[in-house]
């Protein structure tokens, strides 16, 4: 069980990590990538400082609600191999 957990978390780390690796992101609405790319016409680099947060901002959930539930399920299985010790 321990390793199959491992495994699918694995999985699941290596496909997050590729995906982000291997092409650019585009995380802009049509407005902000319109505002964006016109400071970039004009030599700026706001557009690449915007993508950049919006993508910051997509991740930070998805990692704080990770850490919740693999705080959760460490607990969970700590108390189960308790709970085992004490039947035997």
């Amino acid at each position: 069980m321990k390793n199959r957990m491992q495994q699918i978390i694995a999985i699941i780390a290596l496909v997050f990590a590729i995906n982000l690796g291997t092409a650019p992101v585009q995380a802009q609405c049509p407005m902000c990538k319109i505002a964006a790319e016109s400071n970039m016409k004009n030599g700026g680099t706001a557009g690449k400082g915007l993508n950049n947060g919006i993508l910051y901002m997509l991740v930070t959930p998805y990692l704080i609600v990770g850490a919740i539930a693999y705080f959760w399920w460490r607990n969970r299985k700590k108390e189960a191999e308790l709970k085992e010790e004490e039947l035997v």
